[in-house]
This record gives C-alpha cells, sequence and structure tokens, in this order.
C-alpha cells in the first residue's frame, strides 16, 4: 500500500526534524530527564517509521493483509508511544507517560503480525 510507504517518508522526516529540534531547541530549557525522554521518543519513532516502510514494500510485494495491519499498528504505536513522551517531554503531566505503555503494546503486535505475514509469505 502506497499510503503506508508515504507515512513512513512523513515519519522518518519528522523524526529527524523532531530530534533536531530536541537536541538544538530544547537542550537548556528541559531537564535532562526530559531531554532523554525525548530522544526515546525519537528513537521509537525512528526505529517504528523502518518498520512501517519495511512493511508498505512488503505489501507491495505480498499482497498480505498482515502487512498492512503491521504497518497501521507500528502508526498507532508511534502516535501512543513517541506522542506521549513527547507532550509528557514538554509539559510534565505524568498522565501524559501513562498513555506510552499502550504504544509500546501496539509496537509488539507489529512485529507479531509483520512476523505472521513473513512465515505465511515463506510457506
Amino acid at each position: 500500500m502506497k499510503a503506508l510507504l508515504l507515512i513512513g517518508v512523513v515519519n522518518g522526516f519528522l523524526a529527524v526534524a523532531l530530534g533536531a529540534f530536541g537536541a538544538h531547541g530544547l537542550e537548556g530549557r528541559l531537564s535532562e530527564k526530559m531531554l532523554q525522554t525525548w530522544e526515546k521518543a525519537v528513537q521509537y519513532q525512528m526505529f517504528h517509521t523502518v518498520a512501517i516502510l519495511i512493511a508498505g514494500m512488503m505489501l507491495l510485494r505480498f499482497d498480505s493483509s498482515m502487512f498492512a495491519s503491521a504497518g497501521w499498528t507500528f502508526l498507532i504505536g508511534i502516535i501512543l508511544f513517541s506522542g506521549s513522551l513527547y507532550i509528557y517531554s514538554l509539559s510534565t503531566i505524568k498522565t501524559f507517560a501513562m498513555i506510552t505503555p499502550i504504544g509500546g503494546v501496539a509496537f509488539l503486535v507489529g512485529w507479531v503480525l509483520l512476523g505472521i505475514g513473513v512465515m505465511k509469505m515463506v510457506g
């Protein structure tokens, strides 16, 4: 699905931009702990951006709903995991940090779906 590839490209751009913003725009404005939290959000966004791109490429080659589901689940994970950490870093409102594990579960589900798709593909 071309949409997943475009979503992956946009997320890659955003991860780089948010990483640069954290390193240059937030330094000295946030505590060291909150900067580390921001960096963790960027890392997980980028890792799962690559996963979205892989799912999208696999979907172009092998028409499997597992690859589509994996890609969309990775996106949900980015929004919930990284998004909640970005907001938490800026606000320090712990409620946002409590959303993060739900995004982590979405990441895990995405990897399982991707794995099932690969297993079906190879027989």
